[in-house]
């Protein structure tokens, strides 16, 4: 995308910026907390785009004064000086254009929504239980580094430390719009702690990010749930409560189950699946109208689809590879203690070209 064309689709968003406006004024939206947010996220969005712009376009204009003195200026010292800021303004160019460039992006429907998220160890037994539990720390500390709220819905730990399955919650600025890309296999490559002969395995994790589902998107007539009640147990099959508070409910027409047993209220556990539920059903059937609209949707890179492996972490090597977008990092300590940052920068980056080019066919 050229300059001129970000210019010419930037000054094509000011009209719709004032329609945003308009309905922002207008008390009525407020009945409707979804679309409210929804178009606030994009109001706020859209007054971002335009203060990175106005920069973006003064420091085209400082670059261009710059390079002329270089190339004019007889005075060493002023020579010297205009490098130093050619070097710096050139820095916050790359910056600013990023940054309208992912705001050039038509937005994403689930961006105003928070997230669940749901890992799972897959194959490599005690291993993969293992990694799941980091995964899940990963994730932890990224949240607090970026100000989200976390809130543990359900979690089933493993006999050495790890982690079953678990699934939480994530509210915050941006929440899916980064989040969305960690969903899929995640394949760990390492000595584990339970090898004596120094041997490399490879273990896998699921992670699943959905989209969560408030009760007016979807339906769900309560004949069509089967609700199961049943004692809560730990590691190892050790009783946790001597009471039947956990809970599965299952979505007949669909076959898809939801356990939790994290609280020892049979209500609150009842209430935590059915947040589950619903998320798993409207990421079902978002990906049915996706599939609907684009045949080749599951072709595409970044899809989110929980059977694509999107990234191996190999720990000898220090090392962690996106397969969907090229991305090879040697930093894998600093990435593990929450600093995804440093990845999903540039996957935001590569998708948003990729997205920015397609919209142009």
């Amino acid at each position: 995308m050229t300059p001129q064309d970000i210019s010419d689709y930037v000054d094509g968003l000011r009209k719709h910026f004032k329609e945003l406006e308009a309905q922002l004024s207008d008390p009525a939206i407020y009945a409707t907390p979804q679309k409210s947010k929804a178009v606030t996220q994009e109001h706020r969005k859209l007054e971002t785009l335009f203060g990175s712009f106005d920069r973006w376009q003064k420091v085209c204009e400082e670059i261009e004064e710059n390079k002329a003195m270089i190339q004019e200026e007889e005075d060493e010292d002023l020579k010297e000086m205009a490098a130093a800021d050619l070097e710096e303004l050139e820095a916050e160019n790359i910056v600013l254009e990023n940054s309208i460039k992912i705001s050039l992006l038509p937005p994403d429907p689930n961006d105003a929504r928070n997230i669940i998220i749901e890992i799972r160890p897959a194959a490599g037994g005690d291993e993969s239980a293992l990694f799941a539990g980091e995964l899940l720390r990963l994730y932890t500390h990224y949240a607090e580094n970026r100000g989200w709220k976390l809130e543990l819905l359900d979690q089933s730990g493993s006999d050495l430390g790890g982690i079953k399955s678990v699934a939480f919650s994530l509210s915050g600025g941006e929440v899916y719009s980064r989040m969305k890309y960690e969903s899929g296999v995640h394949r760990v490559q390492r000595v584990p702690v339970t090898e004596s002969g120094g041997r490399i395995h490879t273990s896998t994790v699921t992670v699943s990010v959905m989209a969560e589902a408030e009760e007016v998107d979807l339906e769900i007539d309560p004949s069509d749930l089967r609700i199961d009640v049943y004692r809560a147990s730990g590691p190892g099959g050790q009783c946790v409560n001597t009471t039947d508070s956990a809970v599965r409910v299952t979505h007949i027409p669909t076959g898809v189950s939801v356990a939790s047993q994290q609280e020892k209220s049979q209500h609150r556990n009842k209430e935590i699946a059915m947040r589950i539920l619903r998320s798993r059903l409207l990421e079902e059937k978002q990906r049915e109208e996706a599939a609907k609209q684009a045949a080749d949707k599951r072709a595409q890179v970044g899809t989110g689809d929980r059977s694509e492996r999107i990234r191996t972490y190999n720990f000898p090597q220090n090392r962690v590879t996106d397969h969907r977008y090229g991305i090879t990092l040697y930093d894998l300590p600093k990435l593990m203690e929450g600093q995804l940052d440093i990845l999903l920068d540039q996957i935001v980056a590569i998708d948003c070209e990729r997205q920015l080019d397609a919209l142009k066919k």
